[in-house]
């Protein structure tokens, strides 16, 4: 399944396919960051990101929990820091995800 990603390094607001993410959903599943999202390192902020989007697709916390960190250092922690637009390719109930570049193409 493809997505939309976008983030806006200034207020640290991620949205999937149009819809913004909150922090609170995934916090509540575990809360690495009480400060919210953020992107571009490996940290807690990171974290919470990779986990809230994984939440959103998957729609199942166990799945959502079992990938987030490989997520997170594949292709969260490389983002760059600044606002971007990513397209996301995350085959559902698999095992793997598949990041690709705004044009399509693999990272």
């Amino acid at each position: 399944m493809k997505h939309k990603l976008k983030g806006e390094w200034s207020t640290k607001r991620v949205w999937l396919d149009g819809k913004e993410l909150l922090p609170e959903k995934s916090q509540a599943v575990h809360n690495h960051s009480p400060d919210g999202f953020m992107w571009g390192y490996g940290g807690s902020g990171p974290a919470q990101l990779a986990l809230a989007i994984l939440l959103e697709v998957y729609q199942d916390p166990k799945l959502a929990l079992s990938r987030y960190q490989k997520f997170k250092w594949e292709f969260i922690a490389g983002l760059p820091e600044t606002d971007f637009e990513k397209d996301l390719q995350l085959f559902e109930r698999l095992k793997d995800f598949t990041p690709h570049t705004e044009g399509g193409e693999k990272l």
